[in-house]
């Protein structure tokens, strides 16, 4: 099949199948004509690398993972694999973290904020004056 119709079939833009194959997730034939041919098999792969990448996996792991991976996105036991796929546990632990943080320091400054409403000369209210 063609990049087109690989496309479709999978849901998933022309552009970023050939971005697939730049990072060296994807190794499609080419033909005489220089056009990519797909295979069935291309496409079950770029559903685990859409999978992996939604798990919050960098390109970079993924190419690690995808040739231990199944029809599906079960992982087989490779070298390797297990320490790459914890050190970004790892990693999105930390930022899960650092985000936490970052939404506590957003939360108080927006009460903090709300709190002193009334001391900005904009949300005072207007004195009226008497009527002569």
């Amino acid at each position: 099949m063609l990049i087109g119709e690989l496309a479709e079939r999978t849901g998933t833009s022309e552009r970023l199948l050939r971005y697939y194959e730049r990072a060296g997730l994807l190794r499609p034939e080419r033909l005489p004509n220089g056009y990519r041919a797909y295979t069935e098999s291309d496409a079950a792969a770029v559903r685990r690398i859409r999978a992996l990448l939604a798990a919050g996996l960098p390109t970079r792991i993924i190419r690690q993972v995808l040739p231990c991976t199944t029809g599906t996105v079960a992982v087989q036991p490779c070298p390797g694999v297990l320490d790459a796929l914890r050190g970004q546990l790892r990693a999105l632990d930390r930022r899960s973290v650092e985000l936490a943080a970052a939404r506590e320091v957003l939360r108080e400054t927006i009460a903090g904020a709300e709190g002193r409403r009334g001391d900005h000369p904009q949300h005072r209210p207007v004195p009226q004056r008497p009527d002569m």
